[in-house]
């Protein structure tokens, strides 16, 4: 009868230790499972590892030389580039207060020497399925982003704007205090908004003049088309409301759902505002790039208008203005200094 025991595991595992024989066994166990595995005496090392190579799954023991466990766990999982790695701790201590530890810099699993090898492989085998997923979802998500960037690169006018709204609506969320989730949404969002627009006819997409109430009407659906092509991605469930209300206005006046005040997420209202700064800021078919002052005082008549919200974009007034922030885009800079 088959068991899933026997199934071999695949994946490149980084073992970190600083007993060689300890070193020896996991390596010995793992390879002979069909795992690729690179071994290091002490935490310096593996994070010096983690540079170069690409590990599905890091196997840290806590007491190392030069950085225990805990310190490189942490470094592995504030980093960008690899907190999405799975890492399990070893100790020969039961200590409560080093699982609470581990716990605290994010370990993902624990094992307790004398290892027991049906364990330890039904850990690693657990965890390396995690990683497969995370990878599968990630190549997802790099699709929805290609995607977003080619449309983005039918008009050169538009050259960069996924990016910048990206990172200006991550600093404005962070200056408004908003929780990492909601960082986490903007900064995908900033790529995405617009994905829908893929069903929107390059010639209309492109129309120097003005457009006609049909087509009016077909540039409108976007925010729905894009949340229907993101909406598989359970990921991308905070990033759905941006993407379906980034076109509303504060007093109603917006689409795809006439959404006023309170009632437009927060989210899509602070991308709204740093997507009218970046239109007015950049040089478009139709207008010169405006200076920052000018963008500002026209965002202002807006707000007046009642079409954005005001304590957001009194916020937003005031990054820009003090400084602590670069929103000077490409067209910003030019109409600066013009």
């Amino acid at each position: 009868m088959f068991h899933p025991s026997h199934q071999p595991i695949t994946g490149t595992i980084l073992v970190a230790d600083d007993q060689a024989a300890n070193r020896e066994l996991l390596e010995e166990l793992l390879t002979a499972q069909g795992c690729k595995v690179i071994t290091v005496p002490d935490g310096a090392a593996a994070l010096e590892e983690l540079t170069r190579t690409q590990f599905d799954l890091v196997l840290l023991d806590v007491m190392m030389p030069h950085l225990n466990g805990f310190e490189v766990c942490e470094k592995i999982k504030n980093n960008p580039d690899t907190y999405l790695i799975p890492v399990i701790m070893i100790t020969a201590l039961s200590d409560k207060q080093d699982r609470l530890e581990g716990i605290k810099v994010g370990a993902d699993d624990f094992l307790s020497r004398p290892l027991d090898r049906t364990e330890l492989l039904a850990r690693v085998r657990s965890l390396l399925k995690l990683k497969q997923r995370t990878d599968e979802l990630e190549r997802a998500e790099s699709v929805l982003f290609s995607l977003a960037r080619s449309i983005e690169g039918k008009d050169p006018y538009t050259h960069g704007h996924c990016e910048r709204l990206s990172d200006y609506s991550t600093r404005l969320g962070e200056h408004l205090g908003l929780s990492e989730d909601q960082l986490i949404a903007l900064r995908r969002a900033g790529i995405v908004h617009d994905v829908g627009k893929i069903a929107v006819p390059d010639a209309i997409l492109l129309k120097p003049g003005r457009l006609t109430a049909d087509e009016w009407k077909l540039i409108q659906e976007h925010p729905v088309v894009g949340e229907r092509i993101c909406s598989p991605l359970k990921s991308f469930r905070f990033v759905l409301p941006i993407i379906r209300h980034h076109h509303e206005k504060f007093d109603g006046s917006g689409y795809p759902d006439g959404l006023r005040g309170e009632e437009i997420p927060m989210t899509a209202r602070v991308l709204q505002v740093v997507d009218v700064y970046d239109a007015l800021t950049t040089d478009r078919p139709y207008k010169r790039a405006f200076s920052i002052t000018d963008a500002l005082q026209t965002m202002k008549q807006e707000v007046g208008k009642g079409w954005w919200d005001p304590r957001i974009f009194d916020q937003f007034e005031r990054l820009v203005r003090s400084g602590t922030a670069d929103f000077l885009s490409r067209g910003a800079a030019a109409g600066a200094q013009s």
